[in-house]
């Protein structure tokens, strides 16, 4: 993906990933150190996370240790669905970098009519699999593959909501804000999470505008409009 028109070369690497310390050695009888260093070495994203709204408010959802899955926080995915109005009832919505699913089960939680969770890792796809049964989701719609790809399959304004959160230290967002720009309705939104703020100016080439923004510790979360 070319970034030279949006100037977003400094994309910081990794998702979850913290770089490495250098931790002192513990002492053999220093019990208290030893259990900081293992904490601290533990893989991130690993827990669990909560749908927030809807039907299935307060379901928990689990978060699998792999590797770059950052799940959108709990504040920013209230606001998203503050900003959207809590009733998605007859919304067709896409979720093109599902992980964990969050997003896109919190938006069919509040009602949305077709909800497509794509991801492209095995495992992920599985527990994704496992979830929609547990639910007995059946607005969920759940597919292996490549999300930008999915997008462009959609047909020309057809959702109602195109949910992005790619990879932080990946290429995705230019295509996928491209595939998104025009699987939208004209009155639709593209939900969009990144390291750095997206300016109008930016947007300009997708025909896409900022219309709300929230900045959440490293998270930039913008709701676009065409």
């Amino acid at each position: 993906m070319s970034r030279s028109n949006l100037r977003l070369e400094s994309l910081p690497g990794g998702r979850l990933a913290r770089p490495a310390r250098n931790i002192p050695a513990a002492e053999p009888d220093a019990k208290e150190t030893k259990n900081s260093v293992k904490k601290d070495a533990a893989p991130k994203g690993a827990g669990e996370i909560r749908i927030i709204g809807g039907q299935w408010k307060r379901t928990r959802l689990p978060v699998a240790q792999r590797p770059g899955l950052r799940p959108t926080p709990d504040r920013v995915r209230e606001t998203l669905f503050n900003w959207l109005g809590q009733d998605l009832t007859g919304w067709h919505c896409l979720d093109a970098f599902a992980g964990t699913g969050a997003l896109g089960l919190e938006a069919a939680s509040r009602g949305a009519t077709a909800v497509q969770l794509v991801e492209n890792d095995a495992a992920l796809v599985d527990q994704l699999h496992k979830l929609q049964q547990r639910l007995a989701a059946t607005a969920v719609r759940v597919q292996r593959g490549d999300g930008i790809a999915a997008l462009k399959h959609a047909a020309p304004g057809s959702l109602h909501l195109a949910l992005l959160d790619p990879p932080f230290d990946s290429t995705l967002f230019e295509p996928a804000l491209q595939a998104a720009a025009q699987a939208v309705a004209e009155d639709g939104y593209v939900y969009l999470e990144a390291p750095l703020a997206w300016t109008d100016e930016a947007l300009a080439p997708f025909g896409l505008a900022v219309h709300r923004h929230l900045k959440a510790g490293a998270v930039h979360a913008h709701l676009l409009k065409r």
